[in-house]
């Protein structure tokens, strides 16, 4: 459960936020836009936008909903700050039905509108550890039986067989002196038996034992279940291969991730972007490219497609790579084709060339 909510918050913490604007046949990057700063950079002096992210989508994995006081000065939003979601109490208008919130401050409780609180809600406004409870509960016991099993062996690695009935105190002084000899590390030794018994092994793991081991596998992928997530991403490996780590991004990407990077989208817009706004162009998106390339080889393959098609320049594909820009890198000239090289169209080469 907390490698899942590690996953999830962390994902949506790493991916980078930006404002964009609608430009003839595209978009461009709205940096001069003040709630730039807070989506891509800095939440507050102290918070990354993306720390902010991370920490209101595992409250919300955790406590059903995220929230964030959107301090304003002079009517735009400066800084986000965290909320405790246990003090906050989410109600509607009973007129219009607009959500407001009531933020508890020890006796002070204060009541803000739903373009003053950044609000994320986990999916059907329930936390995965409500809806699993059970799942999550016989995960802990079998983990703690576990614990059990491997502390004590869960049963004598072997034994002892008398050829007549020993009293209860025989049978004590017996088996401690047998732990004392062989016990916790008194490995090794040789075993001296009194007449008339024997010592029998105990096989270390039966089948009960086997199925133990593959139910607690399979309580892996029940939580994955519950939080959405792939369970080889939670590193139960057993039906995972190494050949499909692209297609495993994609499904990450587009069953656990897109829901949660859609609901912060709106998150953003509804309270950084005004509605003549939002009508003019403006808004929130992730870029989520560097999750969709998961090895350098393909990395530099959708490059050089991009390149190639004229969608980026070279500066743009430097960038990329975290490279300076160079020189006359921002053309969309493929580089593939040569200058004032022959072509179908422009081919000048006079007929006997051609014959020759």
């Amino acid at each position: 459960m907390f490698s899942a909510t590690a996953l999830v918050s962390g994902a949506v913490g790493s991916l980078p936020a930006k404002v964009f604007a609608a430009a003839l046949g595209g978009k461009r990057t709205a940096d001069d836009h003040p709630a730039y700063r807070l989506v891509h950079r800095e939440a507050n002096d102290w918070t990354s936008a993306g720390e902010l992210r991370a920490q209101l989508t595992a409250d919300a994995l955790l406590h059903d909903h995220g929230y964030a006081f959107a301090n304003r000065v002079n009517g735009k939003v400066a800084e986000f700050i965290r909320l405790d979601p246990r003090a906050v109490t989410m109600k509607a208008d009973e007129t219009t039905g607009e959500p407001t919130y009531e933020v508890r401050d020890g006796t002070t409780v204060r009541r803000y509108g739903y373009r003053d609180i950044l609000h994320i809600s986990a999916p059907l406004g329930t936390s995965p550890i409500k809806a699993g409870r059970e799942a999550i509960g016989l995960a802990k016991v079998m983990e703690e039986h576990a614990a059990s099993l491997f502390a004590n062996g869960a049963r004598p690695g072997g034994a002892i067989k008398s050829a007549k009935v020993l009293g209860d105190d025989a049978k004590r002084k017996i088996g401690q002196g047998w732990n004392l000899a062989f016990g916790k590390g008194g490995v090794g030794g040789t075993a001296v038996l009194d007449e008339g018994m024997t010592y029998e092994a105990i096989d270390a793991m039966t089948s009960a034992d086997a199925e133990f081991t593959a139910t607690r596998a399979e309580q892996v992928v029940e939580i994955a279940r519950l939080f959405r997530v792939p369970p080889h991403l939670l590193f139960e490996l057993s039906r995972a291969t190494w050949s499909n780590a692209e297609e495993m991004f994609q499904a990450f990407l587009t069953l656990t991730l897109r829901p949660w990077l859609d609901a912060w989208e709106w998150a953003y817009a509804r309270v950084l972007l005004s509605p003549e706004e939002r009508d003019d162009g403006y808004y929130v998106e992730f870029v989520v490219d560097d999750l969709l390339t998961a090895n350098a080889a393909t990395r530099a393959e959708t490059y050089a497609k991009y390149r190639a098609m004229g969608a980026l320049t070279a500066n743009e594909v430097r960038a990329g790579l975290n490279r300076p820009p160079i020189d006359g890198g921002d053309t969309l000239d493929n580089p593939n084709i040569t200058p004032g090289a022959p072509t179908p169209d422009n081919d000048n080469r006079d007929a006997d060339e051609e014959a020759a």
